[in-house]
């Protein structure tokens, strides 16, 4: 607009010379209008010519709670660098000493993605950012980025609790863990998760960048650039703080950060009214497991061992007890919970006592009889799986009593299966589980089941590597999609025993009477299961039991970090998978499973309802709906500290995740400082060229573009 309107200016101060001229000024236009229609269809194409994206990244982003920030960003702008691959140690004396030309972007092996390297660049100013290459196979000395002392604070144990087990002065719980995740980088680092685009940074590297017989490479140079700039600062108190103050007086509010936040999923075996309150009298068994994992990098928490295995055993152990006949004649019912944002300080466990405590959850916590939680329970040595209790509550007799004989009951539930059950021992605390959330509010009697005595067996605790080769999972080759969704591995057998001998001992804890014989975990299931929250959850089991509107979750590899957007897609899957293992099929259409309210005997209240997608037909490309009905509910886990808003609690988790604008990455080639200052300069003198030349034409033009006058013709 404000071109053409000095368009019209130039043609009223030249005294309408043009208008003589009507198929100029129209040559003109058409050229300015094709030149300008040439530019916008071919920018994104030279765009292109220019850089190289990188679509297969992962960016460390930055989380925050009460009093730090951790994780990674980059300038507002993005950060760029010359590229330096550094596949030995020794590779870093060119970035942090001889290289000439800092900063550089780092492309790192995984095998030296630890905290020694990293802290040698944190401390330096010839460093502008980092892209690590996943190692293959996995470092074999282990790889944690996550705490020795996981969730150190937030358990039972403290100054006023069990001293001697505070901040794990007992057992350091995973003694391969670096802090790497809880350090604070003010550059940015991505993983590459094709080893496609990795090879294509190297040769880049190889053609342009590599040392010369020791001194530097000419120009042009293969650069790197990185963006991942975050909106939030200092802690979530300063974040937060700052997003309550733009919501209440801005019209346009800019939230700078989101608390971390999803859903707990729960059943029962007997239903229960979910909007009203159990009996005080009737008691309930609480089994509980977490379902959320975490790794350096932003949504790469694959989970296999610190979460999959313990929720996949979980789910099977539910199936096997829903298929007991008696189960709605036993004296107490059991509770089936799975916990989300555990990983971040008890998110979800702290919500539900929280809520327990407020009377606004069915339940109270004297409902509760006692309490099994399934743990790290895929890497067993001697197919021993140890029973670990609080110390400090024993000490209590009647306790100690209802302790005692959970311990019995589970340990004879393991006779005649291929699991041995132990004790670990009476002076060993608990290792960092959701039971002990529920002990800081109360003495119950409860047992945490896991693979290890003392330190993890697992040495990929909250890391990228934690995935199905760390459980052993193995599948011969040639395989179908369809053929590995249904093939029974050796670690889906292993973990359907301990769901048997979970199942079982559950029964009779609840009061059962009968032979436990009978029950017994499907290895099937479990199989598909691992292959569907650890592989692929597009296929076709769940792709059966899931709503059609929720279709669009099914991605290809899993992730089960608890996020800011809920639920996600780990909660939303366990909800589905555990409604098909224990729920019902029921014989109603799609309009009276979408509104059980209008049917009167539905019993509301006590199941919830889900219209699936079902099986595809055999004859055609369609499938076959039906209506589930399950005791499967979602209870929200946000933590307490957000509902108080008490941004800076000691008590409760504050975790929050940075907002940010734009995650991408990109190679390129740079030219040299001096060739970019003679651009410049060049450019600059055109560009005052022009400027002088359209002045001198345009004050000139009356003489330049007039028409001689014909001699013959006469003025009047």
């Amino acid at each position: 607009v404000g071109r053409a309107r000095g368009g019209r200016g130039m043609e009223a101060a030249a005294g309408g010379c043009w208008a003589p001229l009507p198929a100029w000024r129209g040559l003109l236009r058409g050229l300015l209008l094709a030149v300008l229609a040439a530019g916008s269809c071919q920018g994104n194409s030279v765009e292109r010519k220019i850089y190289i994206p990188l679509n297969k990244t992962a960016p460390c982003v930055r989380l925050l709670n009460a009093t730090h920030q951790i994780g990674c960003q980059s300038s507002i702008s993005g950060d760029t660098g010359v590229i330096h691959v550094v596949e030995k140690e020794e590779d870093l004396n060119w970035v942090l000493a001889d290289g000439p030309h800092p900063p550089y972007m780092i492309l790192l092996d995984g095998n030296l993605f630890n905290r020694r390297v990293m802290l040698q660049l944190k401390g330096t100013s010839r460093v502008s950012g980092l892209a690590v290459a996943i190692a293959k196979p996995s470092p074999p000395q282990g790889f944690s980025p996550g705490l020795k002392c996981p969730n150190d604070g937030f358990g039972v144990y403290s100054k006023d609790y069990g001293p001697q087990f505070a901040h794990c002065n007992k057992t350091v719980w995973n003694p391969v863990g670096s802090g790497l995740s809880y350090e604070d980088f003010d550059f940015p680092i991505f993983l590459l998760e094709d080893a496609n685009e990795t090879q294509v940074i190297k040769q880049c590297y190889q053609d342009h960048n590599v040392p010369r017989d020791g001194s530097g490479p000419e120009y042009p140079l293969c650069a790197m650039q990185l963006f991942s700039h975050m909106h939030a600062v200092t802690s979530t108190v300063t974040c937060m703080r700052r997003s309550s103050l733009q919501s209440t007086f801005s019209i346009n509010p800019e939230v700078v950060c989101d608390p971390l936040l999803d859903y707990n999923v729960w059943s029962t075996l007997q239903p229960i009214n979910s909007s009203g309150k159990v009996d005080p009298e009737k008691e309930v068994i609480i089994v509980a497991t977490r379902i959320d994992s975490h790794s350096f990098f932003w949504n790469i928490a694959p989970g296999a061992e610190s979460a999959v295995s313990s929720f996949v055993t979980h789910l099977a152990a539910a199936e096997a007890l829903h298929k007991v006949s008696d189960v709605h004649l036993l004296q107490r019912n059991i509770m089936f919970t799975f916990f989300q944002g555990e990983t971040f300080d008890y998110i979800g466990s702290s919500r539900m006592v929280y809520d327990m405590e407020k009377d606004k959850f069915p339940l109270r916590l004297d409902n509760i009889y006692s309490f099994v939680e399934l743990n790290q329970v895929a890497l067993r040595n001697d197919s021993i799986l140890w029973m670990h209790t609080d110390p400090v509550s024993r000490m209590n007799e009647s306790v100690e009593v209802q302790v005692r004989n959970l311990l019995d009951i589970l340990s004879n539930s393991s006779m005649g299966a291929n699991v041995t059950l132990q004790e670990a021992g009476y002076s060993q605390p608990l290792p960092p589980s959701s039971f002990q959330r529920f002990l800081r509010a109360r003495h119950i009697p409860g047992v945490v089941l896991t693979d290890h005595r003392t330190a993890f067996q697992n040495r990929y605790y909250q890391s990228m590597y934690d995935t199905p080769e760390n459980i052993r999972m193995q599948y011969p080759e040639g395989l179908s999609p369809e053929e590995t969704l249904e093939y029974v591995t050796d670690t889906a057998k292993s973990l359907a025993e301990v769901a048997t001998v979970v199942a079982r001992a559950l029964y009779q804890l609840a009061g059962g009477a009968n032979n436990t014989s009978a029950i017994q975990a499907d290895p099937k299931t479990v199989s598909r299961m691992l292959y569907g929250f650890l592989i692929k959850m597009n296929n076709s089991w769940f792709q059966s039991i899931i709503k059609p509107d929720i279709k669009g979750i099914l991605g290809d590899v899993p992730q089960h970090y608890v996020a800011v957007s809920s639920p996600v897609n780990t909660t939303y899957l366990v909800q589905y998978v555990l409604a098909n293992l224990t729920g019902t099929v029921v014989n109603l259409t799609k309009e009276e499973c979408l509104n059980p309210e209008k049917i009167p005997s539905s019993e509301k209240e006590m199941y919830e309802y889900a219209w699936v997608q079902g099986s595809l037909d055999p004859n055609s490309t369609s499938r076959v709906p039906y209506c589930v009905r399950s005791t499967v509910h979602l209870s929200k886990a946000l933590s307490p500290a957000f509902e108080l808003r008490q941004w800076g609690s000691t008590e409760y988790s504050t975790w929050t995740e940075s907002r940010w604008k734009e995650i991408r990455a990109r190679i390129f080639l740079v030219a040299s400082k001096e060739l970019e200052i003679i651009t410049l300069v060049v450019g600059i003198a055109i560009l005052i060229f022009s400027l002088l030349a359209t002045y001198f034409i345009n004050a000139k033009a009356d003489v330049l573009f007039s028409i001689p006058r014909d001699p013959r013709a006469v003025a009047y």
